[in-house]
C-alpha cells in the first residue's frame, strides 16, 4: 500500500463557533466517518475561558494521522484553525462543506500539502467568502 501524505491547513471565520465540548467530539466522530477515516484515540475537546485565548480546542488521533481544531470566540465572527493531516487520501470539499452546514462560514482560507517528498501545494479554490446567514432571505 503507498501511503499518502496530504495536510489540509484551514483558517476559518464562522459565525456560529462551537462551545460545547461533548457536541464537538460528535462532530469529530461525524467528520471522521465523512472523510472515511477511523478514530484511533479520542475525541478529546475542551473549552477554554483563559481571556485572549477563549474557546474551544479539539483533538482526534485518527489511523492514518490526526484532526486538530482550534476556535477563538471572544472574537465576531469566531476565528477557527484546523489541521487535517493524513497518510491516506480525502477530499477537503467534503470538511468545507461540514464547515459551512455546521458552523456558518463568513470566510474560509486554505493550502493542502502533498508532505511524501516535500511540501509541495496543492490546487484548491481559495479563499471562498460567504454571506452572512440569513442575509440573502432578508435581500429578497
Amino acid at each position: 500500500m503507498l501511503l499518502e501524505h496530504k495536510h489540509l491547513i484551514v483558517r476559518a471565520e464562522i459565525h456560529y463557533p462551537p462551545c460545547n465540548p461533548s457536541a464537538m467530539d460528535d462532530w469529530m466522530r461525524q467528520l471522521v466517518q465523512d472523510i472515511r477515516m477511523k478514530v484511533l484515540m479520542g475525541p478529546f475537546s475542551v473549552y477554554s475561558d483563559m481571556p485572549g485565548n477563549q474557546g474551544l480546542t479539539s483533538v482526534t488521533i485518527i489511523e492514518t494521522s490526526h484532526i486538530a481544531v482550534h476556535v477563538w470566540d471572544e472574537v465576531s465572527p469566531a476565528l477557527m484553525q484546523m489541521d487535517v493531516y493524513s497518510c491516506a487520501e480525502f477530499d477537503p470539499q467534503l470538511i468545507f462543506d461540514r464547515l459551512q452546514r455546521d458552523f456558518g462560514l463568513a470566510k474560509l482560507e486554505s493550502k493542502f500539502i502533498d508532505r511524501e517528498h516535500g511540501l509541495d501545494e496543492i490546487p484548491l479554490s481559495r479563499p471562498m467568502l460567504f454571506p452572512m446567514p440569513g442575509l440573502l432571505e432578508a435581500v429578497a
